[in-house]
Order: C-alpha cells, then sequence, then structure tokens
C-alpha cells in the first residue's frame, strides 16, 4: 500500500514563504515521478510542477514559474514544494501524487499519477 502524507500547508500573508513536504511509504520513493497540484475552492484541480526520477522539473503556469520549487530527497522518502513571494490566488489545496510510470505527455495530467495524497491547506491574506 502506498501512502503519500503532505504536510507545511497553513495561513501566511502575502509576500511569504511556505515549505510543502510530502511524505512517501510503500514502494522505493526513488522509482517514481511526483508531483505537485493545486484545488481552489470552485476550481479544476491543476498542474503545479512535477519532478522526474533524474531530477529534472517541469513547472505548471507561468504564475508559479520563478516563485515556487520542487525538489525531492529520495533518502527521505520525501517531495518538496517551496513556495515564495505567495499572493492570495495561491491559496487551495495542495495535494502531491506518485506516478509509477509518466511520459512527457502526461506529467502535467491528473491522469497521470496513481497514488494521491490527502491534500494541505495553504491560505494566503492579503
Amino acid at each position: 500500500q502506498v501512502q503519500l502524507v503532505e504536510s507545511g500547508g497553513q495561513l501566511v500573508q502575502a509576500g511569504g514563504s511556505l515549505r510543502l513536504s510530502c511524505a512517501v511509504s510503500g514502494r522505493t520513493f526513488s522509482s517514481y515521478a511526483m508531483g505537485w497540484f493545486r484545488q481552489a475552492p470552485g476550481k479544476e484541480r491543476e498542474f503545479v510542477a512535477a519532478i522526474r526520477r533524474n531530477g529534472g522539473s517541469i513547472y505548471g503556469s507561468d504564475s508559479v514559474k520563478g516563485r515556487f520549487a520542487i525538489s525531492r530527497d529520495n533518502a527521505k522518502s520525501t517531495v518538496y514544494l517551496q513556495m515564495n513571494s505567495l499572493r492570495p490566488e495561491d491559496t487551495a489545496v495542495y495535494y502531491c501524487a506518485a506516478s509509477v510510470s509518466i511520459s512527457i505527455g502526461s506529467i502535467a495530467s491528473k491522469s497521470g499519477y496513481n497514488y494521491w495524497g490527502q491534500g494541505t491547506q495553504v491560505t494566503v491574506s492579503s
């Protein structure tokens, strides 16, 4: 049984920073591609960032590029999302996801991931 547990979400003021963590158990973490998605109230779940097994990363919208950074620590079976210069529009539930076998064409798609965490709430006040 693969389990993903996110942590680090909280209330923060605009301009602040947070680091989200996602601990993975159950299988060899290094074999997964990992992604972060977010879902704001009334909106679809959207792709934020992903990191491949070889450490290569990809980011979603232009609004997060340059502000967010995804990383992984295979020794700790953990993926991180460092979020800087946070804005009220970053408010959402953030989910991490793991993919056993993902292609470039599906890395930004929810359907490309096999396992999901329960999410962690990030609220950015103005």
